[in-house]
């Protein structure tokens, strides 16, 4: 297997293992102190814009590559940004509300809408072992919603449904911001030049973007979220989710889906309900009926299954390291 297609394989299962924490830090620790799901977006997305831009700035290509940026990109980037916070609010409104493992459960239909909107708008799958590995990942994703209770909140189960919709859209915004188009990834369109933004470039002015957003958000509901309107025991948490669950994971699916395009990212990115369940399980003493355990272990077996359903011609990017 080419060596950078493995690099991008291991940057998709990175970003959605980065994404996992995220519950666990809002749920665990956040949460409980008092801080609701929009002051910690803010807070989320400050953490993580400091953290990118400081990485933007330790590399001199990427610093060059940000200079050389015209108005229109970087408009172009912020909105992009921007549009996370759709996903970012419904995830976790609905976690707010019911089991942290159902909530990426469900979550881990996404990769079906990407690989939909990706048959016009990019690099669409292509062979029976394609679209397999995607069947096997929407079986899985199945068995779980089967598993639901009838006590559980269904207003969580509403948002949590509507988060892999918006969260797809987002996907095929940030594949096209690296520069895959309809039938071509980043690479073939540059012929191995690399993405139009570099990650770091991209990762930090989106971020911006998000941030703002979320400043905006809490502007507009009235959400206390000043540094004093926060308890000390929030924070750690805070910490943790801006730079796992945002910097890293973000970053890394950007450089992830300019590799190997935004359909097969996402399929890499879906071992992130098997970090949320066991981390859910392990810390937050969640309960996890079997058919939910078959219903994951259907999804990772797709999720394994898609390492191998790229065909040959479909040439990897080269990239900075996110």
């Amino acid at each position: 297997m080419d060596r950078r297609r493995i690099v991008g394989i291991g940057l998709g299962a990175l970003a959605g293992a980065a994404y996992g924490t995220g519950p666990l830090f809002f749920k665990g620790y956040v949460f409980p102190a008092g801080v609701g799901w929009i002051a910690m977006l803010m807070w989320r997305f400050m953490f993580a814009t400091v953290v990118s831009w400081v990485w933007l700035m330790l590399q001199p290509r990427a610093r060059a590559a940000l200079w050389a940026l015209d108005r229109k990109t970087v408009v172009r980037l912020l909105l992009t940004g921007t549009f996370f916070i759709v996903n970012a609010s419904v995830y976790y409104a609905a976690i707010e509300r019911i089991d942290i493992s159902l909530v990426a459960l469900l979550m881990s239909a996404y990769p079906a809408l990407v690989a939909v909107l990706s048959l016009r708008l990019g690099f669409r799958f292509e062979g029976k072992l394609a679209w397999g590995s995607l069947a096997v990942v929407l079986l899985g994703t199945a068995l779980t919603v089967g598993a639901i209770k009838s006590q559980t909140d269904q207003s969580g189960i509403v948002l949590a449904l509507l988060s892999p919709v918006a969260y797809a859209i987002y996907i095929v915004l940030t594949a096209w911001m690296a520069g895959e188009r309809p039938g071509q990834t980043a690479d073939m369109r540059s012929r191995g030049k690399g993405a139009e933004v570099p990650p770091p470039v991209a990762g930090a002015v989106m971020m911006t973007g998000t941030w703002m957003a979320t400043i905006l958000l809490c502007l507009v509901t009235r959400t206390p979220a000043l540094p004093s309107d926060v308890p000390a025991a929030a924070w750690p948490g805070l910490a943790g989710i801006g730079i796992f669950a945002a910097a890293v994971a973000i970053q890394a699916f950007y450089a992830s889906a300019a590799r190997i395009g935004a359909a097969q990212a996402s399929l890499m990115a879906t071992v992130e309900p098997i970090v949320v369940i066991f981390l859910g399980v392990t810390f937050l003493n969640e309960a996890f009926s079997p058919i939910r355990a078959v219903g994951a272990g259907i999804v990772m077996a797709g999720v394994l299954l898609a390492q191998f359903a790229t065909p040959a011609e479909s040439r990897p990017i080269i990239l900075e390291e996110p």
